[in-house]
């Protein structure tokens, strides 16, 4: 389920509330701006970072719900008063939400998800389907690509199935800055796909499984397809780094998805266009 969405179901289930948004920080903060919590009587939707400045933003919250407070703005700093050693501070915005707000609120959620990058990975079996999981929560627009319907069991919300019977086309619908991870139960198949989102420059990440022997064949195979040097620079593989030897999908799954953190993240950000960072 998408942020937007579970915002959606929470202001609908939880009755009068009020959207905290942090609205300036300075110096170290657990959130950056924009981030927002949602609050109610009895109940509360999302995270500004929790610790003792978020017990404030929900005490104040339900102090301006119950009408003990008409301030709408908290500028607060992050020092030993409160419990909490970050050093920065961050000002919060206090809104009671109402049909406007509330639309105004979930637009914005809704445009924030829209740019988030994309992800197609290739191949919903057992390493595919886990890190599916993984990325589910993670800021990302997930899909899965695959030939075969049977093979992809009940998706997490939020992730797209892509049925192809030729998935090396589906490369050219990932969004620019987007990420191609390669999976499939296919060497040949993984070979054709690669190929092809190593013709794009604007991905931020391929990642293809496999071991230095498959690794060093799709190598010889992608000159032969005349891909520059530049373009085979940028082949991820094997994905998720090399300093653990755990081959469970779980496992993988979960430092492929560390891995397009920092490098789609970094990519995005203007720092970072190459897969040096997941070397």
């Amino acid at each position: 389920m998408g942020e937007a969405e579970r915002f959606r179901r929470f202001f609908a289930a939880d009755g009068p509330s009020v959207i905290v948004t942090v609205a300036a920080i300075k110096g170290s903060t657990p959130r950056e701006v924009g981030a927002a919590i949602a609050v109610s009587a009895d109940a509360a939707c999302g995270t500004i970072g929790g610790g003792q400045l978020e017990y404030i933003a929900i005490d104040h919250a339900r102090a301006l719900l119950a009408g003990r407070t008409g301030e709408t703005r908290l500028d607060i700093a992050l020092g030993p008063e409160i419990g909490q050693c970050c050093g920065g501070r961050a000002e919060l915005a206090f809104e009671v939400a109402d049909a406007a707000s509330i639309a105004t609120f979930l637009s914005r959620l809704e445009a924030e998800t829209t740019r988030q990058p994309s992800v197609f990975i290739f191949g919903g079996g057992h390493v595919g389907s886990a890190l599916a999981a993984a990325l589910a929560p993670l800021p990302f627009n997930t899909a899965i690509v695959e030939t075969r319907p049977d093979m992809v069991e009940a998706l997490p919300d939020g992730v797209e199935l892509r049925l192809s019977a030729l998935p090396e086309a589906e490369v050219a619908n990932i969004p620019a800055g987007g990420a191609a991870v390669i999976l499939t139960h296919d060497h040949a198949l993984d070979f054709l796909i690669a190929t092809e989102a190593l013709k794009r420059d604007d991905l931020a990440y391929c990642g293809m499984i496999g071991s230095k022997t498959k690794r060093a064949t799709f190598l010889s195979y992608a000159r032969k397809q005349e891909l520059s040097e530049a373009a085979l620079s940028r082949l991820v593989m094997p994905i998720g780094g090399t300093a653990v030897s755990d081959k469970r999908p779980a496992v993988i799954a979960a430092l492929v998805a560390a891995e397009l953190i920092s490098v789609i993240h970094a990519a995005k950000a203007g720092r970072l266009h190459t897969a040096d960072a997941a070397r």
